[in-house]
């Protein structure tokens, strides 16, 4: 494949600084709009005091990754998952730029792309998909032993060392993942425990064949989401839910009094005192009610002991026992008695005692067989066969005559445990008249004879009842002096007060509320339609790359509804020859697809994402060659300022590339038997520049000049652009912005000064510093090698008695330097 150096053109980041800020920014312009509204200022307040209180919880929560510090893949490295056994690793360049991982279908591409997705996320889009039994039982490797391990390098802008993001399966649950994360000067933690959740599901990295389904036929509500939460709002949707808690307390506590105040008059209006009446002219009033009015009705009670008064209430409320219930359970007692005596004078209750004495002699003489003696009389005649047949015969027809004697029995235990049941337990607090005829009543549960517990239970039952009954009257006869009847209105009116005071007090303050959240809606409709326009423009941009022959326009991308909207949906207006029409109704396969990367790749590359690399698995399926063409363009584009990893199996899209002369990292992956997958660079852009060198030296017949002065050339290519990988790769840990480093890079012209920014991050430094540093990491020879290259530019050229030697020490320089030595 042919490969060209990065161009330093136009990306689509230029066109998405509206809203490259984050939650600062959204807070800040808000707060300016809110200064200079007609709002009153207590709505202002309240407002200030919600936005506030969401800027403070985002400053607490963990470290989430920030887009000043951009992270990048390094490499992944899969063992026992899906189909690689072996530990096999997938180098990549932590940078932006284009790498097309290929191979057949099988090789074990898309295991490296679940299980980066699975590292950071804890799934995949094809789980999610195929939650079935298969799926569960065989994702692990079948050829491999060792407990399955993903292991993904990252670098962190501004971290001089990579970060290690370990995933493992303690389990045979492939939705549960045990991650660990390691970055330098942190230490281990949980990747869960970190706070890239958030991150990960709004500026998602990852797109599958899977997901591009999903973009397009999900849930209207999760297409919505999915752009909405790009857009940076979700601390104005905090701030409205804070004041909407606000509203709904005060509005409940307000609804609440209201629908007390009709009860409450009801029972006023019941009692026959003119302190009522006063106070159901109050209540029943519509409007705010007089509270310094009632306030007087409550204070002016007349005084009462509290203790008293609770003694009387006890006394009033003690039940006593129900003469009606005990006596219908003493008659029924007495007829159970009855009934028992009539069964033993019948002979039944003597069958059931032959019946139960028979039962047990035949046990005894099936249990000692060997005995010769009758073990009750001592006589010798034994209990054989035929005496236990006769005996069994005889206790059946005793049994079924003592069937009476049984329901009687079982009649008669019903009938006491109903009157003991009856038997109330002693309260814990009795006026002292009642203690003696309570304890006399509850000894009634100790009697066991039921003739005995039927008179005693009686006498005990009236003689209760008869007292509770005067005490009763006595204790309601006091109440009523202590005016107890106003009391308990009273009691209730003052509840009421201590609920419907604050409420209506906070009246005004649910006017502030509701005044505040419609200007926050209005504000927050605003902000969203003015940063969704640069996302529906790079979304047609992209489409535009992508649609190449289609008649498909694609006019608009907007949001309806809101966050909490039952009804909210992402709404795509397209039109074909001009006229409109449904996106999914007149689309093909491949256009849908095209459609789905043109929403999915803005929100990967939006600038507040954290994320500085977008995973693609098989993004070519169903797409003509047109639109693979527009694809390799729209990729190109993304990659000058992300990271982009594809992985295909479609050859074409490395055509596309090629054929259209774009710079990418090609890496080839290969599965053997025993699930052994190995990974082979097929081409870099210093690999390109060497492999151009060696293709130099082995054509025959070149002129000498080819050698002096085209070998050296190409072998500068080969310096210049390690040192510049080296460069981009400096300024990244650096914590330089993208666009920075970019400029930065492309400002170093000469072979030294792009040699000083990839040693020392500084293309000011001195030739003199780059050799010194070149001698200590390469040894002498890389300075010669360097003037080599310098030499080969002029026209005297340079001396090559051994270019094949020339090219290998070239390469060994290129190998050494490409990338920054780490920090301590």
């Amino acid at each position: 494949m042919t490969e060209h150096p990065e161009q330093s053109e136009p990306n689509a980041s230029d066109h998405q600084v509206d809203h490259r800020r984050g939650a600062s920014s959204t807070l800040s312009r808000l707060d300016a709009r809110l200064e200079s509204s007609a709002l009153a200022e207590e709505s202002r307040a309240l407002l200030r005091e919600a936005l506030g209180a969401t800027a403070t919880e985002s400053s607490g929560t963990p470290a989430a990754p920030h887009p000043d510090q951009r992270v990048f893949l390094d490499s992944i490295s899969v063992n026992g998952f899906r189909g690689i056994g072996r530990k096999a690793r997938l180098p990549l360049t932590a940078k932006p730029g284009v790498t097309l991982v290929v191979g057949r279908n099988g090789s074990g591409k898309s295991s490296f792309a679940e299980g980066i997705e699975t590292a950071l996320t804890g799934r995949t889009a094809r789980l999610d998909k195929q939650r079935g039994e298969v799926w569960r039982r065989h994702w692990r490797n079948l050829h491999d032993g060792a407990d399955p391990r993903v292991e993904v390098r990252l670098a962190i802008a501004g971290d001089p060392r990579l970060s290690t993001l370990t995933c493992t399966w303690p389990g045979d649950d492939v939705t549960a993942p045990e991650a660990e994360f390691r970055r330098p000067g942190h230490g281990r933690q949980p990747f869960a425990g970190i706070g890239w959740e958030r991150a990960l599901n709004d500026y998602s990295p990852f797109l599958s064949y899977a997901d591009l389904d999903k973009v397009l036929n999900g849930r209207p509500s999760e297409q919505y989401d999915s752009v909405a939460a790009i857009l940076g709002l979700r601390e104005l949707t905090d701030a409205d839910d804070r004041l909407q808690g606000i509203e709904k307390a005060l509005d409940s506590a307000l609804k609440q009094a209201e629908a007390e105040r009709p009860v409450l008059a009801e029972a006023l209006s019941a009692l026959d005192d003119p302190r009522a009446v006063r106070a159901f002219a109050v209540v029943g009033k519509a409007g705010d009610p007089d509270f310094a009015e009632l306030d007087a009705l409550v204070t002016s009670l007349p005084d009462a002991d509290e203790g008293r008064l609770r003694e009387l209430r006890t006394t009033a409320a003690l039940p006593g026992p129900d003469l009606g219930v005990v006596g219908a359970a003493l008659d029924r007692l007495r007829e159970a008695v009855a009934v028992l005596d009539d069964v033993r004078a019948s002979g039944a209750e003597d069958a059931h005692q032959r019946a139960e004495l028979l039962a047990k002699a035949l046990e005894h003489s099936r249990r000692h067989e060997e005995e010769d003696t009758c073990p009750v009389c001592g006589s010798d005649r034994a209990l054989d066969v035929a005496w236990a047949e006769r005996a069994a015969e005889q206790v059946a027809s005793l049994r079924r005559e003592a069937v009476t004697a049984r329901e009687a029995r079982t009649g008669l235990r019903d009938a006491v445990d109903a009157v003991r049941y009856l038997v109330t337990p002693v309260p814990a607090w009795l006026p002292a008249p009642l203690v003696d005829p309570w304890e006399e009543w509850q000894a009634c549960r100790a009697i066991d004879d039921a003739e005995r517990l039927a008179s005693r239970a009686e006498t005990a039952a009236l003689v209760l009842a008869d007292a509770c009954a005067a005490l009763r009257e006595e204790a309601l006869r006091e109440l009523e002096k202590l005016d107890e009847q106003w009391r308990a209105c009273v009691t209730r009116l003052a509840g009421w007060l201590d609920r419907a005071r604050p409420a209506y007090a906070g009246r005004p303050r649910l006017c502030q509320v509701r005044a505040a959240r419609k200007w926050l809606k209005e504000a927050r409709a605003e902000l969203r339609e003015e940063r969704l326009r640069p996302f529906e423009d790079h979304s047609q941009r992209i489409w535009e790359e992508l649609r190449q022959q289609s008649n498909v326009d694609l006019r608009s991308v907007r949001l309806t509804g809101s966050e909490k909207a039952t009804v909210r949906k992402l709404v795509m207006d397209v039109s074909v020859d001009g006229t409109e029409a449904a996106a999914l109704g007149v689309m093909s396969q491949g256009e849908l697809h095209s459609l789905a990367l043109s929403l999915f790749l803005p929100r990967a590359a939006a600038p507040d994402s954290p994320f500085g690399f977008v995973v693609i698995d098989d993004p070519v399926q169903s797409m003509d060659p047109a639109k693979v063409h527009g694809l390799a363009k729209v990729l190109h584009d993304l990659g000058q300022t992300r990271q982009v990893v594809v992985f295909t199996h479609d050859t074409r899209l490395q055509r596309a590339f090629t054929n259209q002369e774009f710079p990418v990292t090609v890496l080839e992956v290969e599965r053997q038997g025993g699930s052994a997958v190995t990974v082979r660079r097929v081409t870099d852009p210093v690999g390109q520049a060497l492999a151009d060198a060696r293709a130099l030296i082995r054509t025959p017949n070149l002129p000498p000049v080819t050698m002096t002065h085209v070998l050296p050339s190409l072998c500068r290519t080969v310096l210049e652009r390690a040192f510049s990988e080296a460069a981009w790769l400096r300024l990244h840990r650096a914590g330089m912005a993208e666009h920075e480093a970019e400029k930065t890079v492309a400002g170093a012209v000469t072979l030294m000064d792009i040699a000083a920014l990839g040693l020392f991050g500084d293309p000011s430094k001195r030739a003199s510093d780059v050799y010194r540093e070149l001698r200590r990491r390469c040894g002498p020879g890389a300075v010669d090698l360097i003037r080599q290259c310098q030499e080969g530019a002029h026209p005297s050229g340079t001396s090559m008695p051994d270019p094949q030697r020339f090219v290998d020490d070239i390469k060994a320089v290129a190998l050494t330097v490409r990338k920054p030595e780490e920090g301590p």
